[in-house]
């Protein structure tokens, strides 16, 4: 296999499909003493999904969903 003048190389489609590397999937390249290790990057979470996880379980008030249902909607 060899690296292109753009610095490309293809992945085989066996090695591909065994690590779910899709089109669009992030990798990232770890330098080991002389190797070069290609891992698939952790995925990263947006900023409402950091929000959300940040707030999980911090509600002090007992609420049903229907109750916040209800609030949300000005019932």
């Amino acid at each position: 296999m060899r690296i292109t003048t753009k610095g490309q190389v293809t992945i085989p489609v066996n090695i591909r499909e065994r690590f779910g590397l899709l089109p669009e999937t992030e990798v990232e390249f770890v330098v080991e003493g002389d190797k070069v290790i290609l891992k698939k990057a952790r995925r990263r979470l947006r900023r409402g999904q950091r929000l959300v996880e940040h707030l999980k379980g911090r509600g002090t008030v007992p609420l049903t969903t229907d109750e916040i249902l209800a609030l949300t909607r000005a019932e």
